[in-house]
């Protein structure tokens, strides 16, 4: 842990000389964004790794409709003069429900295709060797946006047998490369937009000022007038100049850089042992002493063996063994200036995570940590 800490914080020194970065990389054009959009299928072709249809009903209703569409009758059969029709009854395990689901981009139009992710509704095993029906995938709105269909590619595997199972990874989730063909193109263009609003990803009061301010910097030497002001503090409104198409604009706009600002932050995972410390975080003159208590606690029964001709019985008698032990710890001086003293600091007293994690909340409880605390 402690040399983590410290190669991470060697990497944030390293890299505070180069922290600007590119304004297409923390923030998004409103009104260009992706749409989810999600389909319910078929997948034939399983080697027996499909659902049971007695325990997955909506999975053999899905398997009579697609044949009944195909003009193939499986619902009822013929028996006799008496008992002209009765239900069938289908046993396949080669069929299973899935869910399909995709991301549409704001860049796609009708006639390309994209990737899909296909996962498993019902009790199937695997969807190794399958191949999805073709399957239509809808919107919010309700409306088709895209087919997909073709063979599933599954990273995982299930081996078993009556004493023993063996698996790696989920063998009830893969994906079909391309397996997607857009047919409906997503409402709205830059060229329908009368002016371009940048929103940002982590919305902050001196990010927003640096954005203004760079654009309006650059703009005044290329474009000899001032496109930006801020709405609030998360969107920035641009006037696109009259000569220059949207496309263009936006590239050169998204390629100045800015130094992002965030607040200070201590993010704690206890399930993980991860503790992530920002860059601005400081914590007041503070003296933190730790120590672990460990009881271990130990069964040691014996038997009673009764002597001969006694008419004894022999018994187990328990017998057990507590040890108590506390290390020693010593104290140290806490002093955040930087980030690096601050883990120069936690590393003189030999924490481990759950150690740093319980320091750090101490620390927040009596008032001297200079940041939010964020558990996860």
């Amino acid at each position: 842990m402690t040399r983590i800490l410290l190669a991470l914080v060697l990497l944030l020194s390293a890299a505070s000389a180069h922290a600007a970065v590119r304004i297409k990389d923390i923030a998004d054009i409103k009104g260009l964004r992706e749409n989810q959009i999600v389909g319910y299928g078929l997948v034939i072709g399983l080697n027996g790794t499909g659902d049971t249809l007695r325990n997955a009903p909506f999975t053999e209703q899905s398997l009579q409709s697609m044949l009944e569409n195909m003009g193939i009758n499986v619902r009822n059969e013929t028996t006799s003069t008496n008992n002209p029709t009765r239900p069938t009854t289908l046993r396949t395990r080669n069929v299973a429900a899935v869910m399909v689901t995709a991301d549409l981009t704001p860049s796609i139009g009708p006639g390309e295709r994209m990737d899909v992710t296909v996962s498993s509704l019902g009790d199937a095993t695997s969807l190794l060797g399958g191949t999805l029906v073709m399957t239509s995938l809808r919107a919010a709105d309700g409306a088709v946006y895209a087919v997909a269909q073709g063979a599933i590619t599954v990273a995982g595997y299930s081996v078993g047998g009556q004493a023993q199972n063996v698996s790696q990874g989920t063998p009830t989730a893969g994906r079909i490369p391309n397996g997607a063909l857009v047919e409906r193109e997503v409402q709205g263009s830059l060229h329908e937009m009368e002016f371009l609003v940048l929103q940002l990803k982590n919305p902050d009061f001196v990010t927003a000022t640096r954005i203004l301010d760079a654009i309006n910097r650059y703009a005044g030497g290329r474009y000899r007038a001032q496109i930006a002001f801020e709405r609030d503090y998360r969107t920035i409104v641009l006037s696109k100049p009259r000569h220059i198409g949207p496309v263009r604009f936006l590239a050169e706009i998204g390629e100045l850089t800015v130094e992002p600002d965030t607040p200070a932050r201590v993010v704690i995972n206890e399930r993980t042992g991860t503790v992530v410390i920002g860059r601005d975080v400081r914590i007041s003159t503070v003296a933190v002493t730790h120590g672990n208590l460990t009881v271990r606690v130990t069964e040691m029964p014996v038997v009673s063996q009764p002597a001969p001709f006694s008419r004894g019985q022999t018994v187990v008698v328990p017998q057990t063994v507590v040890e108590a032990n506390e290390a020693g710890s010593q104290v140290a001086i806490l002093s955040g200036v930087d980030l690096q003293r601050l883990v120069r600091g936690l590393n003189q007293i030999g924490l481990k995570p759950s150690g740093i994690i319980a320091i750090l909340q101490a620390i927040k409880t009596a008032g001297a940590l200079q940041a939010d605390v964020i558990v996860q």
